[in-house]
């Protein structure tokens, strides 16, 4: 027999290629082609593989014959009486296995008709490979003698009936329904019997008869194919009697009726849940034993998996990693001590315990991928260094003349602009110079904004620290000198207010000394420069001396590169929508460039200068202002020039949820180290505020000194902060938090004003931020308890004691100190410890009834239920009064 490619065998045989090269494999064949021929030794072995892979031994049975007998009873009743009918089914099949000698001799004879000899043929044997035979039984049992019938029970008469119970009567008309029930149950199920046999019976004989001419049809049509065992699945299906294909009248016999013997490819068929057709062609069928066996099974390994595992991760996002319930999760969390619900956020040691304890193993990664991304792309982008401006911070205490003096050297007006004369947010300029051009950032002076004056010695090149000559140093200084050393920044001390009477420098050279502040003639390495913002005197020394300073720096950045620098400001304008003040550290920043700031990007819309002026590009030490950022980012964020917006948007998103999980934590651990605190501590009174502020900087320093507020009776709860106008949500959310709105330099639109005026919510606006501050500790302070404080008003000492049939015993006493009064509580006191605690029933001088009775005067003292007084003792008059605490 000539040889046959994968590719024709699998279509023979009706299996995949990928499935026959596979079987082939694993029958050890070298075959891992389609186009690769087969030999009729290969098709031997894979013909034995296959046989060992189904369970038939060399020596099985040639010939197996199945019988069946089924025997049931049919009970009818007729117009002839009742009778009784036995029922005996027999079915015997038949599968008969031909040698190969056979199969040769029939495949030279099949050659000769024309059929494809150099193909695998199926066997077609002469006889009918199945033989079935049913017979049906009848027999007619004669009718059984009839059993003596009992004596007829008297019937009961109608009134017999009257008298029974209800019950009764109820429970023999449902005996009676029942039985009328099961006999017409009965009656169905015989006839549905003998139908049925009768139907066997005729199936049987017609398979019988047909057998023969079905198996020749079947070889004339298909080619003749290795036979195989015969499955018990597909013999179970075939004995099952085609109760769809009797209901339409279908022929019997066909599909899986026929008579032929199984094969090769009917175990394929019944593995992959392919039948055949007639023709050759496929179907999808699935056995009986397919069809009930369920689609899951138990794995018979451990499977163990890798966890990755960020800094946190939630409780329901670790079960699924683990492929476990979040159950398993919560109960191995208990067993820690730890008790969490899916959705809360666990730590990475956490995690990692209850990843080890469920038998899984961890693998810790960085989940900062995409921020390392992107510092590679920035360190990528190196440019070429040039020298570039300095950036100079002036900071101070309060009202000590920062703002005037950078007036005076702007030749502007900034602080008259300026809320009672004070700077309320960073500032950013930048001036031409003979010398060149110098970048000022000008930070508030006020104790609230310590974090801001932070972030702008964080931001710098050199520090200008203007300390009044008048005034000397203050809190503000000092802190001033600590954010400039904590940066490590060079330090240039302005001595302000020199034309003023009572001026006196060396003062302040004397105190910042204490602070180690040393002046360079004191042999020390910090400039001291006399200067007046009012006359200008000494400004052109202090401009030498930054220009000076900063070549000694030798500042350089590079500007052929993308921009990076840091956001100094932001705000919500009503008409432009979010706007940020920028200082461009390194490259250019240009019109048009996407931009990521913190949480927040977009793409400059606009750019502007500190005056207002629209410009197209900045470049180092450049403050600029841009439009088009989706959000106001945060004061002191890093900003970058991104390639694309995706991945600006992809950082900005990752960043976001970052801080809202790191929010969540936080929430959670408060919640639980205050919890017995709050329990011990009992009710403490709160302040809800809603603040909204024009800039971010702003918003930031009135939070913070809000929060610093309060004791352990009374503190501030800020319900809401954001940036812009105040809008009818946030009087909404005050009405619902009990909360007052603060508006710091904004004011409410229209709709928020109705609501105000209908609602009676108080709204209060600021423009200077300590009055704000004030008026918040006030009403703090009114929120506290009174201290309540007794004052000693009157002490009489008791010379005799009288009895009144009135008032039973009376003391007459003499006021030895102060005024005695008669509505105010009184302590009898014995040897100066007190014994009875009460008030006055009767006060009298002489005769007559008194309100009061002063110093080193006599009266009656009549002491309500107490009947003890003794001579010597001391009657302690005294007050209780209320004092109002503050903060």
């Amino acid at each position: 027999m000539a040889q046959v490619t994968v590719e024709q065998l699998a279509e023979t045989v009706g299996a995949s290629v990928d499935r026959l090269l596979t079987q082939m494999k694993e029958a050890g064949l070298p075959h891992s082609d389609a186009e690769q021929d087969v030999s009729e030794e290969d098709k031997q072995t894979l013909l034995a593989y296959l046989k060992r892979s189904h369970g038939e031994s060399t020596d099985a049975p040639k010939r197996i014959t199945l019988k069946r007998k089924t025997l049931s009873t049919l009970r009818s009743s007729g117009s002839s009486g009742k009778k009784t009918v036995a029922v005996e089914v027999r079915k015997k099949r038949t599968y008969v296995k031909r040698d190969p000698e056979e199969l040769k001799a029939l495949a030279e004879e099949e050659a000769s008709t024309g059929v494809d000899t150099e193909e695998l043929v199926e066997e077609v044997t002469a006889e009918p490979a199945v033989v079935e035979e049913t017979v049906a039984e009848v027999t007619a049992e004669p009718e059984p003698e009839p059993e003596p019938e009992p004596e007829p029970e008297p019937e009961e008469t109608e009134e017999d009936l009257k008298n029974l119970d209800p019950e009764v009567l109820r429970q023999r008309a449902a005996a009676r329904r029942k039985k009328k029930e099961a006999e017409e149950v009965a009656a169905r199920e015989a006839a549905l019997a003998a139908r049925k046999a009768e139907q066997e019976r005729k199936d049987a004989e017609a398979a019988a008869a047909k057998a023969k001419e079905k198996t020749q049809d079947a070889a004339a049509k298909r080619p003749k194919r290795l036979h195989d065992a015969p499955s018990p699945t597909r013999e179970a299906d075939r004995r099952k009697p085609a109760r769809g294909r009797l209901g339409r009248n279908a022929p019997a016999g066909r599909g899986k009726q026929r008579g032929h013997n199984l094969s090769l490819s009917d175990l394929d068929s019944a593995e992959s849940g392919v039948g055949r057709r007639r023709g050759g062609r496929k179907r999808m069928k699935a056995t009986h034993e397919e069809h009930s066996k369920h689609g899951f099974e138990m794995p018979t390994a451990t499977i163990t998996y890798e966890v990755e595992l960020g800094d946190a991760i939630s409780v329901g996002e670790l079960a699924q990693a683990m492929s476990v319930k979040s159950g398993e999760v919560i109960k191995e969390l208990m067993k820690l001590g730890v008790m969490a619900t899916i959705n809360q956020m666990i730590d990475q040691d956490t995690a990692t315990l209850v990843v080890e304890e469920i038998g899984h193993k961890v693998k810790v990664v960085s989940e900062e991928v995409l921020e390392d991304a992107l510092e590679e792309t920035l360190a990528q982008h190196e440019g070429t260094a040039e020298p570039r401006a300095p950036v100079v911070t002036v900071m101070g205490h309060v009202d000590h003349g920062k703002t005037s003096l950078l007036d005076y050297i702007r030749k502007s007006h900034v602080a008259s602009g300026e809320a009672g004369g004070i700077t309320q947010h960073i500032g950013a300029y930048h001036v031409e110079t003979d010398a060149g051009m110098i970048s000022f950032l000008d930070t508030p002076g006020h104790a609230a904004f310590t974090a801001m004056r932070a972030r702008g010695a964080k931001s710098t090149d050199l520090v200008i620290l203007v300390v009044a000559a008048d005034d000397g140093v203050m809190p503000q200084t000092e802190e001033a000198v600590q954010h400039a050393r904590a940066a490590e920044v060079p330090l240039i001390v302005a001595v302000n207010k020199i034309d003023k009477e009572g001026a006196d420098p060396d003062r302040v050279k004397n105190e910042l000394a204490a602070k180690d502040v040393i002046p360079e003639d004191w042999g020390g390495d910090t400039q001291f420069i006399s200067v007046s913002a009012h006359t200008g005197e000494g400004i052109p020394e202090l401009l030498d001396a930054v220009l000076l300073q900063a070549e000694l720096l030798e500042l350089q950045a590079p500007r052929d590169i993308p921009a990076q620098g840091i956001v100094i400001e932001s705000r919500l304008d009503k008409g432009r929508g979010s706007v940020a003040s920028l200082l461009v550290q390194s490259g250019t920043l240009r019109q048009g460039d996407i931009v990521l700031a913190g949480l927040e990007y977009g793409r400059v819309r606009a750019m502007l200068d500190e005056n207002g002026q629209p410009i197209k590009e900045a470049g180092p030490s450049i403050p600029v202002e841009i439009l088009g950022l989706n959000g106001t980012p945060d004061a002191g964020d890093q900003f970058a020039a991104m390639e694309s917006e995706r991945k600006a948007r992809e950082l900005a998103e990752y960043r976001q949820e970052k801080s809202r999980d790191s929010k969540i934590q936080r929430q959670q651990a408060a919640k639980l180290d205050n919890m017995f605190e709050s329990m011990a501590a009992g009710e403490r009174k709160v302040l809800n505020i809603v603040v909204k502020a024009d800039v971010r900087g702003s918003l930031e320093a009135i939070q913070s000194a809000l929060l610093d507020l309060g004791n352990d009776e009374v503190k501030v709860n800020i319900v809401s902060g954001g940036v812009g106008g105040i809008a009818e949500t946030d009087v909404t959310l005050s009405m619902t938090s009990n909360a007052v709105i603060f508006g710091f330099n904004v004011r409410a639109d229209n709709a928020a004003k109705r609501l105000v005026e209908a609602e009676g919510v108080d709204l209060r606006y600021y423009n200077v931020i300590y009055d704000l501050i004030d008026d918040v500790k006030q009403a703090l302070s009114g929120m506290l308890a009174p201290e309540l404080r007794e004052e000693i008003v009157g002490i009489a000492e008791v010379r005799d004691v009288f009895r009144s049939p009135k008032f039973g015993q009376i003391a007459g006493c003499m006021v030895v100190e102060g005024t005695v009064y008669r509505s105010k509580p009184i302590r009898v006191l014995r040897d100066n410890v007190v014994i009875y605690e009460g008030e006055l029933e009767s006060l009298r001088r002489f005769k007559d009834d008194a309100n009061e009775v002063r110093n080193g005067t006599e009266c009656g003292i009549g002491v309500k239920n107490y009947t003890d007084v003794k001579v010597g003792d001391l009657i302690e008059v005294y007050e209780v009064k209320e004092i109002s605490r503050s903060l």
